[in-house]
């Protein structure tokens, strides 16, 4: 086994901490999460950087898809902020990867390369109010008149959908009985007529806002019914293969990052702070928990690491997404705890980046599928092979 990253991956890190220190410095980032703001101009000179195109074929402008490459941009990313980390997933994975896997060629032509120049992201409208975990279960529906698909119903904790250009919408198209049978993806505009869009104020992940979305005899034409007429009531599918997985090990990256951070954070205050005329990081309390952290990250990203590989190889991962996501999203949560710990009284008051991890990394284990929901898709997998 080879642990080597490469020159390209070695390349890649190295042009995002560049464009990290001068597009998106603290004082910035504190600004857009007290704003809840989307820094779309930063945004689009990411997209100059080629980034985008990690999961877009050649043919439509992209660089080819490298799943373990676009985990590597959302961890860096994520170790700054989320209003940029997250609406790159909402581009290069919402929109990219599940245009690529389940769209028709015409969308294919439409869309990707607009991906691929930063003019495209995607918001999931799979959550509602009485379907979380079980997706199976949503009642927005959308009904067939002639070439127009006429969507009803509502989604909750749609994040991004404000700032994005389509709502990549799980709809019922059949009988509520037949559950995993009678599914569909429409693509909505969110300025479509009967679209309402409200804000749901919430703790940390700013920048690409969480809302509330209903639709209300809301019209598209069949064209943006997902995979074509021919993926009517095919939206299981589209929902549970791939797409799902990368899903899972995207907030994973995120989690890496927000706990990279947390780490960093904490490392310079324990070589600063001082107490009874000694630095704190001279104690070996200190010292213990920085070990842990580093320990605990390290583990996280080769889970992470190793999952993306059999992705990106198009191989079974389910267990293995689940794990990454399950571990490196809990390590995110004690990562940030601890740098608070550490920066005392500092790390609680919002003149610090540590009290941002905390509310960011709070959110790592319930999106994407919950701890529970990881360990028992952990469960069943490990049963199956017994």
């Amino acid at each position: 086994m080879n642990f080597d990253e490469g020159e390209i991956v070695a390349s890649l890190r190295e042009a995002l901490g560049r464009f990290i220190e001068k597009e998106m410095p603290r004082s910035a980032v504190a600004e857009w999460d007290a704003r809840n703001h989307f820094p779309r101009d930063v945004f689009k000179k990411l997209a100059d950087l080629g980034v985008m195109g990690l999961t877009i074929p050649e043919e439509y402008g992209g660089v080819g898809r490298d799943i373990f490459a676009t985990m590597v941009v959302i961890e860096e990313l994520s170790r700054r902020s989320l209003a940029v980390s997250v609406p790159y997933i909402m581009a290069a994975c919402y929109a990219g990867m599940n245009i690529e896997e389940c769209g028709t060629e015409a969308q294919k032509r439409e869309i990707l390369p607009k991906i691929v120049t930063g003019d495209m992201l995607f918001a999931y409208g799979l959550t509602e109010p009485d379907a979380g975990a079980d997706l199976a279960s949503v009642k927005t529906r959308a009904e067939r008149h002639g070439d127009v698909i006429r969507v009803n119903g509502a989604k909750r904790f749609c994040s991004g959908a404000g700032i994005a250009d389509y709502i990549y919408t799980l709809v019922r198209t059949g009988p509520e009985g037949e559950r995993h049978r009678n599914l569909s993806f429409v693509l909505i505009p969110p300025t479509a007529k009967g679209v309402t869009i409200t804000k749901i104020e919430a703790m940390g992940m700013k920048g690409a806002a969480t809302t509330d979305v209903s639709f209300d005899d809301v019209e598209v034409p069949i064209e943006n019914l997902v995979g074509g007429e021919a993926a009517w009531n095919k939206g299981w599918p589209m929902l549970v293969g791939p797409g799902l997985d990368v899903e899972k090990l995207e907030v994973a990256a995120i989690g890496i990052g927000i706990a990279r951070a947390a780490l960093d954070d904490a490392w310079a205050y324990a070589q600063e702070r001082r107490q009874f005329g000694r630095r704190i990081g001279e104690f070996q309390s200190i010292q213990h928990k920085l070990a842990d952290m580093q320990t605990q990250i390290h583990a996280a990203r080769l889970t992470l690491y190793h999952a993306a590989w059999l992705a990106n190889q198009r191989r079974p991962c389910s267990s293995e997404t689940s794990m990454a996501k399950l571990f490196a999203t809990e390590v995110a949560k004690a990562a940030a705890l601890e740098c608070q710990t550490i920066l005392g009284a500092y790390g609680y008051v919002k003149d610090f980046d540590a009290e941002r991890y905390v509310r960011d990394a709070l959110l790592m284990p319930i999106i994407g599928g919950s701890s529970a929901v990881q360990r028992g898709n952990i469960f069943k997998q490990a049963m199956a092979v017994r």
